[in-house]
Protein backbone atom coordinates (compact mmCIF):
# COMPACT_ATOMS: atom_id res chain seq x y z
CA UNK A 1 0.00 0.00 0.00
CA UNK A 2 1.15 3.18 -0.95
CA UNK A 3 2.27 5.68 2.33
CA UNK A 4 0.74 8.99 1.82
CA UNK A 5 4.27 10.41 1.53
CA UNK A 6 4.48 8.25 -1.87
CA UNK A 7 1.35 9.71 -3.28
CA UNK A 8 2.23 13.29 -2.43
CA UNK A 9 5.51 12.54 -4.31
CA UNK A 10 3.55 11.35 -6.96
CA UNK A 11 1.30 14.59 -7.42
CA UNK A 12 4.56 16.89 -7.65
CA UNK A 13 5.70 14.88 -10.05
CA UNK A 14 3.50 15.83 -12.39
CA UNK A 15 3.70 18.54 -14.42
CA UNK A 16 1.31 21.87 -14.08
CA UNK A 17 -1.31 21.38 -16.16
CA UNK A 18 -1.93 17.91 -15.32
CA UNK A 19 -2.19 19.39 -11.78
CA UNK A 20 -4.18 21.76 -12.82
CA UNK A 21 -6.32 18.92 -14.36
CA UNK A 22 -6.68 16.83 -11.60
CA UNK A 23 -7.61 19.44 -9.18
CA UNK A 24 -10.33 20.29 -11.78
CA UNK A 25 -11.69 16.79 -11.95
CA UNK A 26 -11.67 16.45 -8.38
CA UNK A 27 -13.88 19.78 -8.25
CA UNK A 28 -16.17 18.18 -10.38
CA UNK A 29 -16.55 15.00 -9.34
CA UNK A 30 -16.75 16.97 -5.56
CA UNK A 31 -19.31 19.49 -6.95
CA UNK A 32 -21.60 16.64 -8.38
CA UNK A 33 -21.54 14.98 -4.69
CA UNK A 34 -22.60 18.26 -3.40
CA UNK A 35 -25.30 19.12 -6.15
CA UNK A 36 -26.48 15.42 -5.58
CA UNK A 37 -27.16 15.68 -2.11
CA UNK A 38 -28.80 19.41 -2.32
CA UNK A 39 -31.52 17.39 -4.39
CA UNK A 40 -31.62 14.52 -1.97
CA UNK A 41 -32.31 16.98 0.83
CA UNK A 42 -34.59 18.90 -1.25
CA UNK A 43 -36.68 15.90 -1.85
CA UNK A 44 -36.75 15.21 2.10
CA UNK A 45 -37.70 18.76 2.88
CA UNK A 46 -40.31 18.63 -0.15
CA UNK A 47 -42.22 15.37 1.38
CA UNK A 48 -41.47 16.47 5.20
CA UNK A 49 -43.60 19.69 4.02
CA UNK A 50 -46.09 17.74 1.67
CA UNK A 51 -46.81 15.64 4.95
CA UNK A 52 -47.07 18.31 7.29
CA UNK A 53 -49.68 20.08 4.88
CA UNK A 54 -51.54 16.99 4.59
CA UNK A 55 -51.96 16.47 8.78
CA UNK A 56 -52.95 20.30 8.66
CA UNK A 57 -55.39 19.51 6.21
CA UNK A 58 -56.80 16.72 7.98
CA UNK A 59 -57.66 18.35 10.96
CA UNK A 60 -59.26 21.28 9.35
CA UNK A 61 -60.58 19.94 6.66
CA UNK A 62 -63.44 17.17 7.36
CA UNK A 63 -63.46 16.03 4.12
CA UNK A 64 -60.31 15.69 3.69
CA UNK A 65 -59.91 13.61 7.43
CA UNK A 66 -62.87 11.43 5.70
CA UNK A 67 -60.56 10.79 2.88
CA UNK A 68 -57.84 9.99 4.81
CA UNK A 69 -59.79 7.70 7.42
CA UNK A 70 -62.42 6.14 5.28
CA UNK A 71 -60.51 5.81 2.33
CA UNK A 72 -56.42 5.60 2.48
CA UNK A 73 -56.30 4.56 5.79
CA UNK A 74 -58.83 2.04 5.80
CA UNK A 75 -57.57 0.09 2.49
CA UNK A 76 -53.94 0.19 4.44
CA UNK A 77 -55.23 -1.27 7.11
CA UNK A 78 -57.44 -3.85 5.46
CA UNK A 79 -54.29 -4.63 3.08
CA UNK A 80 -52.54 -5.20 6.16
CA UNK A 81 -54.87 -7.34 8.29
CA UNK A 82 -56.46 -9.25 5.61
CA UNK A 83 -59.90 -8.29 6.70
CA UNK A 84 -62.73 -5.77 6.42
CA UNK A 85 -63.13 -2.23 8.76
CA UNK A 86 -66.72 -3.56 9.48
CA UNK A 87 -65.87 -7.27 10.05
CA UNK A 88 -63.18 -6.04 12.61
CA UNK A 89 -65.82 -3.42 14.33
CA UNK A 90 -68.26 -6.75 14.09
CA UNK A 91 -65.21 -8.96 16.20
CA UNK A 92 -64.43 -6.00 18.61
CA UNK A 93 -68.13 -5.99 19.37
CA UNK A 94 -68.36 -10.21 20.03
CA UNK A 95 -65.30 -9.90 22.21
CA UNK A 96 -66.22 -7.12 24.35
CA UNK A 97 -70.05 -6.30 24.22
CA UNK A 98 -72.88 -8.62 26.51
CA UNK A 99 -74.34 -10.81 24.37
CA UNK A 100 -78.41 -10.03 24.57
CA UNK A 101 -77.71 -6.56 25.69
CA UNK A 102 -78.27 -3.66 22.94
CA UNK A 103 -76.62 -0.64 24.77
CA UNK A 104 -73.76 -2.79 25.20
CA UNK A 105 -73.70 -3.56 21.89
CA UNK A 106 -73.75 0.49 20.85
CA UNK A 107 -71.14 1.22 23.27
CA UNK A 108 -69.14 -0.93 22.25
CA UNK A 109 -69.47 0.25 18.75
CA UNK A 110 -68.49 3.27 19.72
CA UNK A 111 -65.67 2.80 21.64
CA UNK A 112 -64.16 1.37 18.67
CA UNK A 113 -65.34 4.13 16.33
CA UNK A 114 -64.16 6.92 18.33
CA UNK A 115 -60.48 5.03 19.44
CA UNK A 116 -59.96 2.88 16.57
CA UNK A 117 -61.34 3.64 13.06
CA UNK A 118 -63.87 6.20 12.35
CA UNK A 119 -67.09 4.44 10.53
CA UNK A 120 -70.56 5.88 9.41
CA UNK A 121 -72.53 4.98 12.19
CA UNK A 122 -74.94 7.99 13.47
CA UNK A 123 -72.98 7.61 16.41
CA UNK A 124 -73.67 8.47 20.45
CA UNK A 125 -74.58 11.95 19.81
CA UNK A 126 -76.95 11.96 17.02
CA UNK A 127 -78.23 8.69 18.13
CA UNK A 128 -79.97 10.98 20.77
CA UNK A 129 -81.93 13.17 18.39
CA UNK A 130 -82.37 9.39 17.23
CA UNK A 131 -84.10 7.71 19.81
CA UNK A 132 -85.91 10.79 20.96
CA UNK A 133 -87.83 10.87 17.46
CA UNK A 134 -88.15 6.86 17.48
CA UNK A 135 -90.03 7.22 21.39
CA UNK A 136 -92.33 10.35 19.91
CA UNK A 137 -93.26 8.37 17.15
CA UNK A 138 -93.73 5.16 19.04
CA UNK A 139 -93.50 3.19 15.48
CA UNK A 140 -95.96 0.16 14.41
CA UNK A 141 -93.63 0.14 11.53
CA UNK A 142 -90.46 1.58 10.77
CA UNK A 143 -88.26 1.51 7.86
CA UNK A 144 -84.34 2.32 7.72
CA UNK A 145 -82.57 2.87 4.34
CA UNK A 146 -79.20 2.44 4.65
CA UNK A 147 -78.40 -0.37 7.27
CA UNK A 148 -74.65 -0.38 7.39
CA UNK A 149 -73.01 -2.50 10.58
CA UNK A 150 -76.57 -2.64 12.04
CA UNK A 151 -75.82 0.38 14.88
CA UNK A 152 -78.21 2.58 14.00
CA UNK A 153 -81.15 -0.98 13.59
CA UNK A 154 -79.78 -1.46 17.23
CA UNK A 155 -80.84 1.76 18.42
CA UNK A 156 -84.24 1.72 16.75
CA UNK A 157 -85.28 -2.05 17.62
CA UNK A 158 -84.13 -1.93 21.08
CA UNK A 159 -87.23 0.93 21.41
CA UNK A 160 -89.78 -0.62 19.64
CA UNK A 161 -93.14 -1.29 21.30
CA UNK A 162 -94.12 -4.98 21.47
CA UNK A 163 -95.02 -6.10 17.93
CA UNK A 164 -93.41 -3.56 16.46
CA UNK A 165 -90.98 -3.97 13.29
CA UNK A 166 -88.16 -2.47 11.45
CA UNK A 167 -87.27 -3.16 7.94
CA UNK A 168 -84.25 -2.47 7.06
CA UNK A 169 -82.62 -1.98 3.23
CA UNK A 170 -79.03 -2.45 2.34
CA UNK A 171 -77.08 -2.40 -1.23
CA UNK A 172 -74.05 -4.29 -0.10
CA UNK A 173 -74.01 -8.13 0.49
CA UNK A 174 -70.91 -7.58 3.16
CA UNK A 175 -72.60 -4.81 5.60
CA UNK A 176 -75.45 -7.17 5.34
CA UNK A 177 -74.53 -10.21 6.84
CA UNK A 178 -72.16 -8.31 9.17
CA UNK A 179 -75.36 -6.49 10.55
CA UNK A 180 -77.57 -9.54 10.77
CA UNK A 181 -75.06 -10.86 12.90
CA UNK A 182 -74.73 -7.70 15.02
CA UNK A 183 -78.81 -7.91 15.35
CA UNK A 184 -78.67 -11.22 16.56
CA UNK A 185 -76.21 -10.96 18.89
CA UNK A 186 -77.87 -7.73 20.38
CA UNK A 187 -81.07 -9.95 20.79
CA UNK A 188 -83.31 -7.48 18.27
CA UNK A 189 -83.36 -10.20 15.65
CA UNK A 190 -86.93 -10.52 16.48
CA UNK A 191 -87.99 -7.29 15.60
CA UNK A 192 -85.78 -6.22 12.48
CA UNK A 193 -86.38 -8.12 8.70
CA UNK A 194 -83.78 -7.27 6.81
CA UNK A 195 -83.81 -6.32 3.16
CA UNK A 196 -80.66 -6.87 0.94
CA UNK A 197 -80.96 -4.65 -2.63
CA UNK A 198 -80.92 -1.26 -3.45
CA UNK A 199 -83.82 1.20 -1.94
CA UNK A 200 -85.25 2.06 -5.47
CA UNK A 201 -86.10 -1.35 -6.03
CA UNK A 202 -87.46 -2.45 -2.47
CA UNK A 203 -89.33 0.67 -1.59
CA UNK A 204 -92.23 -0.23 -4.61
CA UNK A 205 -92.15 -4.01 -3.34
CA UNK A 206 -92.83 -3.28 0.18
CA UNK A 207 -96.69 -3.07 -0.10
CA UNK A 208 -97.27 -6.42 -1.83
CA UNK A 209 -94.42 -8.38 -0.50
CA UNK A 210 -93.76 -7.00 2.61
CA UNK A 211 -97.58 -6.26 3.55
CA UNK A 212 -96.58 -2.74 3.83
CA UNK A 213 -99.44 -0.81 4.42
CA UNK A 214 -97.97 2.48 5.39
CA UNK A 215 -94.78 3.60 7.25
CA UNK A 216 -94.73 5.28 10.70
CA UNK A 217 -91.32 6.30 10.75
CA UNK A 218 -88.57 6.18 8.28
CA UNK A 219 -84.45 6.92 8.76
CA UNK A 220 -82.98 7.57 6.35
CA UNK A 221 -78.75 7.05 5.83
CA UNK A 222 -77.85 5.62 2.81
CA UNK A 223 -76.04 7.06 -0.27
CA UNK A 224 -77.07 11.23 0.07
CA UNK A 225 -77.95 11.44 -3.69
CA UNK A 226 -80.93 9.06 -2.90
CA UNK A 227 -82.42 10.61 -0.29
CA UNK A 228 -84.65 12.95 -2.39
CA UNK A 229 -85.72 9.94 -5.01
CA UNK A 230 -86.54 8.00 -2.53
CA UNK A 231 -88.41 10.38 -0.65
CA UNK A 232 -90.60 11.24 -3.55
CA UNK A 233 -90.68 7.26 -4.38
CA UNK A 234 -92.54 6.74 -0.94
CA UNK A 235 -94.70 9.31 -1.80
CA UNK A 236 -95.29 7.78 -4.98
CA UNK A 237 -96.23 3.86 -3.70
CA UNK A 238 -98.59 5.66 -1.04
CA UNK A 239 -96.13 4.54 1.75
CA UNK A 240 -96.44 7.52 4.06
CA UNK A 241 -99.50 8.53 5.58
CA UNK A 242 -100.27 12.13 7.75
CA UNK A 243 -98.11 11.92 10.42
CA UNK A 244 -95.35 9.87 9.37
CA UNK A 245 -91.49 11.07 10.82
CA UNK A 246 -89.27 11.16 8.17
CA UNK A 247 -85.14 11.44 9.63
CA UNK A 248 -82.56 12.04 7.37
CA UNK A 249 -78.54 11.63 8.70
CA UNK A 250 -75.47 13.60 7.71
CA UNK A 251 -77.69 16.78 5.68
CA UNK A 252 -74.56 18.60 6.33
CA UNK A 253 -71.74 16.34 5.68
CA UNK A 254 -71.10 14.81 2.99
CA UNK A 255 -74.14 16.66 2.34
CA UNK A 256 -77.93 15.87 1.23
CA UNK A 257 -78.87 19.61 -1.04
CA UNK A 258 -81.37 18.24 -3.09
CA UNK A 259 -83.11 16.54 -0.32
CA UNK A 260 -83.57 19.53 1.76
CA UNK A 261 -84.33 21.52 -1.72
CA UNK A 262 -87.32 19.17 -1.99
CA UNK A 263 -88.84 18.92 1.60
CA UNK A 264 -88.33 22.24 2.56
CA UNK A 265 -89.86 23.78 -0.43
CA UNK A 266 -92.35 21.12 -0.11
CA UNK A 267 -96.00 21.85 1.25
CA UNK A 268 -96.79 18.50 1.82
CA UNK A 269 -93.74 18.45 4.63
CA UNK A 270 -92.89 20.41 8.11
CA UNK A 271 -89.11 20.39 8.72
CA UNK A 272 -87.22 20.87 11.76
CA UNK A 273 -83.00 21.04 11.51
CA UNK A 274 -80.88 19.30 14.29
CA UNK A 275 -77.39 20.95 14.31
CA UNK A 276 -75.00 18.77 15.36
CA UNK A 277 -71.12 16.89 14.80
CA UNK A 278 -70.57 14.32 12.31
CA UNK A 279 -70.41 11.13 14.11
CA UNK A 280 -66.73 10.49 16.12
CA UNK A 281 -65.87 14.33 14.71
CA UNK A 282 -65.84 17.59 15.89
CA UNK A 283 -66.54 18.73 12.36
CA UNK A 284 -70.35 20.15 12.51
CA UNK A 285 -73.24 18.21 10.62
CA UNK A 286 -77.11 18.06 11.33
CA UNK A 287 -80.17 15.76 11.25
CA UNK A 288 -83.28 16.75 9.36
CA UNK A 289 -86.76 15.78 10.43
CA UNK A 290 -89.76 15.93 7.72
CA UNK A 291 -93.50 15.33 9.15
CA UNK A 292 -95.75 14.30 5.79
CA UNK A 293 -98.51 16.62 6.15
CA UNK A 294 -100.50 14.12 3.74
Amino acid sequence: MKSKKQDFSVLMMLTSPERKCLRSDFARKAFKMLESSSVLLFIVFLLLFILLLFVVLIRRNPAAALLWKETIREKITNLIMNQSKEQRILNFVLQNAVRGDPRSVLDAIDKYCSQKEWAMNVGSEKGVILDKTVEEVSPSVALELGTYCGYSGVRIAQLLKEGACLLTVEFNPEFAAIAKQMFEFAGVQDKVRLLEGPSQEIIPQLKKKYEVDTLDFVFLDHWKDRYAPDTILLQECNLLRKGSVLLADNVIIPGAPEFLNYIRNNSHFQCTNYPAHLEYMKAGDAMEKAVFLG
